[in-house]
């Protein structure tokens, strides 16, 4: 046991306690030391600096024993801080604290030159932060014995004055210029801030101010180091913040903000991350940690599921749309792993939070998989709003898919008996259904559970029948201005929808079965308070329950008919009194018409004392065709038959689809157009007939109205794409178009230019459309600045480009041949934009046209462009490159013509260079090309520097593709007006030469030697030396043969 602290005196070197002297930096060997660092005489050896170093030297090499090489230093430590308990003679006995001190930072010193990628670095640093935090309990514990009073909170011991004195030597390094050392001397201070418990005061505040400057480092590496100690400092920031207000510097300023703000706007990956795992949880920043979901690191966003979600302890305490979000976004992330992350939370972490069972084990793990709960899972469903997520697009359903495919426990733990079915609630018929959606998945593997626990058809129709009535008369008693069980309606018809997706699963091989569930939803189908979305489900269940032949479906349009006759009549029989007979559908429909408000001179002999009863009995009737409607509409979405083969689809096209589409009524009107284009889907020439009645509502319609009839266009020509070229009419491809060109520039309609944008990519996409201008339009609509507020237009576009001119050739040519049109566009758009608009630079342009329209990048390669090696191994040899070549010799020939501006030239001829030149290509356009890339050197229409070195580029390219530097005569081209080139008499090949060779000497005269470095690192070729005279010579001799 150490006695009292020693109060010898040193006799050897000592270390100044300021350290921002070159002088103090430590020795090193060239191989690991930055060379910039000066090493100082420190003076002869000494027995206490071998001891150290000795220890350091084995701690190096590895971790193994670095807790016996801690005690090791410590009992160096105590012998030269302690008096020695037992008197004798010790080799160390003229050594004192500062001694140690000074040596224990000489070894610290030569760490701060090691690269990142060496290990010794790291296990020096592990080693310092053990031997640290165990002097700081040894003294301590030393310092608890001696003083009983606790007379200050933090008492100093050799190991605080140790710390300090290590902090001393390290913090000016904070600042060096050499990278290296800038990371390992924040490296260092971040680990002694996380290995030890407290530091000085005086020091803290001076770590803090240098750490926060390190979070500005233009090194990623070094900005990680400094958040890995910040975080530990955050947690402290409630104490600091009244003296950094009084402050008032930029580094005293908050820094749980700059923490945050560096979390959000921080370029590298790594920064974010280490600061999302290290950030104090308040409430403060949580919704800042939570925002990371959406971080663009896939890495990221996995760490904030894997590690600091289920940290964060009990989910109940985030809100209802945070736990929507988090669990929307995380199943839905497109990188994998944040999937499984995603599952595993809701699975295993949130569930035992229900359940109050989560017991938590080294690595964030359970030591012990609980029992099952149901109990806990319908709470769990119950804290996810299934009501409002487990919605068709809804993220409830995917979250308990992913749940029972992870948790093989409750799905045999899970039981659907009659006691269940009698009390559903919406969590309960949510679990039910999830279930069911689970087992019957396409591979069947758990279709056995399905027939073990669910229950069969004619329950089940019991079931629905039960709870149908239920809601119907839940409805009914709302209507009659009963406000009490309107909040409970929700929930009744989200049970009746789950019961109608199960029943959309189950076999009904069962006759007995078939029939209850038939006439239970031919009856449904007949009420008339039935909401939309249950009638739509009713009607797919029907046609399910049907059969999928011909007569089935026969069969099915029958049934639908009659109820919608039914359903008419049941809302209309409440008028039959008034009317005075029983009119038929169409009558009722002209009733309507002829009762309705409209803005004519008749409406004041509309105004009586009952008027309001007309009114009522007028939207009534308008309610009711509506419903009608509805129920054709979703029979049409489920039948695939010819329209004229089906009677019962040709009379409901008669009597319902053909007066609503009549009526003058806006929103009868507009269902019945919609239940029209369903019925061209099934026949050509009806299709054909109404073509011209569906353009004229794009023409004179409202915006919903203009997007109604993209959406009918786009699905006609997709299912009748011969209507473009078989059409009777010539003008009517034209006329299609024309609508489309309109959508694409319909800037004050939003929705209606992402709908014909979408539209028109899935035409694209499938080659009904190729024409070439309205490509042209999107890819214009795709670069300009009109279009930067419409996301989903953009989002479409990012999409269908790349994928239409990578999926086939016929579409990367049909791409080449609009991007000299496209430029020019943009390069008006550029020239005429506002002083506050931006715009894409034309450099990204240009790239993506070349990525767009490069042979490399097609799907589906060429048979001269696959193969396989010696070894078996499949090898991508050089593709054709004549896609490149037509857009080189177009854009040549666009350049060269008469006309063409500056700002056209510079991003054309930046282009050339990028281009794909291989010899694969067809010869004659290699050559072609070739001629015309010469001419255009002779005839020097580079405007600057960087252009000349592009068009240089591509010349040498096609030389080397030809395999030979000696092109024909110059190509003469029409677009090229005002050159007038005199027509050459027959050349040698010598002659021909030499006249290349002029011109590329000419041209060099005009460059300065910067750019001729550039074209010989380039490979324009080998320079050429030739002596002025000769080459005045040349020059005239050439003169004159023109």
């Amino acid at each position: 046991m150490p006695g009292r602290v020693s109060t010898r005196t040193s006799t050897s070197s000592r270390v100044p306690r300021k350290a921002s002297e070159p002088s103090l930096n430590p020795r090193a060997s060239a191989s690991r030391l930055h060379p910039s660092i000066v090493v100082p005489d420190e003076g002869p050896s000494n027995p206490l600096r071998v001891r150290i170093c000795v220890i350091f030297g084995d701690a190096q090499k590895t971790t193994a024993g670095h807790r016996k090489l801690v005690i090791n230093l410590r009992k160096i430590h105590e012998a030269c801080c302690y008096e020695p308990s037992k008197p004798g003679k010790n080799e160390l006995d003229d050594h004192g604290e500062d001694d140690f001190n000074a040596e224990f930072a000489r070894c610290v010193l030569r760490l701060v030159g090691i690269k990142k990628s060496e290990a010794v670095g790291d296990r020096i640093l592990r080693f310092l932060g053990l031997f640290l935090r165990h002097a700081s309990e040894k003294d301590a514990a030393l310092m608890a014995q001696i003083q009983s009073d606790d007379t200050q909170s933090l008492p100093e011991t050799p190991s605080t004055r140790l710390t300090s004195h290590v902090l001393s030597v390290i913090l000016p390094l904070l600042k060096a210029k050499e990278k290296t050392t800038r990371f390992r001397s924040t490296q260092i201070i971040s680990h002694i801030i996380n290995s030890l418990d407290s530091i000085d005061d005086e020091y803290y505040h001076l770590v803090r101010v240098g750490l926060l400057r390190r979070i500005r480092d233009k090194e990623p590496t070094v900005r990680v180091q400094a958040v890995l100690g910040l975080g530990r400092l955050a947690s402290n920031e409630g104490d600091e913040e009244q003296e950094d207000e009084e402050s008032g510097s930029d580094e005293s300023s908050g820094l749980l903000e700059k923490l945050l703000e560096v979390l959000q706007h921080d370029p590298s990956a790594e920064v974010r991350r280490s600061l999302l795992l290290n950030l104090p949880l308040t409430p403060s920043t949580l919704p800042f940690l939570l925002e990371r979901a959406r971080d663009l690191d896939p890495p990221t966003r996995r760490a904030l599921y894997s590690r600091l979600l289920p940290a964060l302890g009990d989910f109940r305490h985030l809100s209802l749309s945070m736990r929507e979000k988090l669990l929307r976004w995380g199943l839905r992330d497109r990188d994998e792993n944040v999937r499984k992350a995603t599952a595993k939370l809701f699975s295993e972490i949130w569930i035992e939070d229900c359940a109050g069972t989560r017991i938590p084990a080294e690595g964030d793990a359970l030591a012990e998989v609980p029992p099952p709960n149901i109990g806990a899972l319908l709470e769990l469903l119950e804290r996810i709003d299934v009501v409002n997520s487990g919605g068709e697009n809804g993220v409830a359903l995917e979250a308990l898919r992913e749940f029972w495919n992870g948790r093989p426990d409750y799905r045999d733990a899970v039981s659907f008996d009659d006691s269940f079915w009698d009390q559903l609630s919406a969590e309960r018929v949510f679990l039910a259904r999830s279930f069911n959606d689970f087992c019957t998945q396409d591979d069947g593997k758990y279709s056995a559970l399905v027939e073990m626990k669910m229950p069969e058809v004619t329950k089940l129709a019991f079931f629905i029948q039960r709870y149908t009535n239920d809601l119907v008369d839940r409805i009914r008693s709302i209507n009659t201005n009963d406000q009490v069980e309107e909040e409970n309606t929700v929930e009744q018809e989200f049970i009746v929808e789950q019961l109608l997706y199960i029943a959309q699963t189950l076999d009904y091989s069962d006759e007995v079965g078939r029939r209850k569930m038939f006439s239970l939803l031919r009856e449904s189908l007949a009420i008339a308070e039935l909401p939309d979305e249950i009638t739509r489900l009713v009607i797919e269940v029907l046609r399910t329950v049907c059969g999928t032949d011909s007569a089935a479906e026969r069969e099915f349009c029958g049934v639908v008919l009659e109820a919608v006759a039914e359903v008419h009549d049941t809302i209309v029989s409440e008028d039959a009194t008034e009317v005075g007979e029983d009119e038929s559908f169409h009558s009722a429909r002209s009733e309507m018409t002829d009762t309705t408000p409209t803005k004519d001179k008749g409406d004041k002999k509309l105004l009586s004392e009952n008027g309001e009863q007309d009114e009522q009995k007028a939207i009534q009737e308008i309610l009711v065709n509506l419903k009608c409607l509805h129920i054709a509409q979703c029979m049409l979405q489920n039948v695939e038959d010819n329209l004229q083969e089906n009677v019962h689809l040709v009379t409901m096209l008669n009597n319902l689809v053909v007066p609503a589409v009549r009526s003058h009524e806006a929103p009868i009107r507009e269902r019945g157009l919609l239940c029209l284009g369903l019925c061209c889907l099934l026949d050509k020439t009806l299709a054909e007939e109404n073509l011209t009645l569906f353009l004229h509502c794009f023409k004179q319609g409202h915006d919903a109205l203009q997007i109604t009839a993209i959406h009918i266009l786009s699905d006609i020509l997709t299912t009748h794409p011969s209507l473009l070229t078989q059409s009777a009419e010539p003008n009517m491809p034209k006329s299609i178009f024309k609508v489309f060109h309109k959508g694409l520039k319909a800037a004050h309609a939003p929705d209606v230019q992402s709908a014909a944008t979408t539209a028109l990519c899935k035409l694209m996409l499938t080659l009904v459309i190729t024409d070439e201008d309205l490509l042209k339009q999107l890819v214009i609509c795709f670069f300009e600045p009109a279009t930067k507020e419409n996301a989903a237009m953009r989002q479409a576009l990012s999409y269908f480009l790349p994928v239409y001119c990578h999926s086939r050739k016929e579409n990367m040519k049909r791409m080449g041949k609009v991007v000299p049109g496209v430029l020019h566009a943009l390069v008006g758009l550029e020239e005429e934009l506002d002083e506050d608009e931006e715009m894409v630079g034309m450099t990204v342009v240009t790239n993506m046209l070349v990525e767009w329209t490069d042979a490399r990048k097609l799907v589906g390669l060429d048979d001269t462009a696959a193969g396989w090696d010696e070894a078996g191994r499949k090898e991508i040899k050089a593709v054709n490159g004549d896609i490149h070549l037509d857009l080189a010799d177009a854009l040549l020939e666009r350049v060269m013509a008469h006309g063409c501006p500056k700002e056209e030239k510079k991003p054309i001829l930046s282009m050339l260079g990028k281009l794909y030149i291989t010899s694969t290509s067809t010869l004659e356009k290699l050559q072609s090309v070739c001629e015309l890339a010469a001419e255009a050197i002779e005839l020097k229409i580079a405007p600057d520097a960087g252009s000349r070195n592009a068009l240089t580029k591509l010349h040498t390219a096609l030389s080397k593709a030809l395999g030979e530097t000696a092109p024909a005569s110059p190509r003469k081209s029409a677009a090229r007006e005002g050159v007038t080139v005199a027509k050459e008499e027959a050349e040698t090949p010598e002659d021909t030469q030499m006249r290349d060779v002029v011109a590329a000497l000419e041209e060099s005269r005009l460059e300065d030697p910067m750019e001729d470095e550039t074209q010989m690192e380039a490979g324009v070729g080998e320079q050429t030396v030739v002596e002025d005279s000769i080459l005045d010579e040349l020059l005239d001799e050439e003169e004159e043969e023109l």
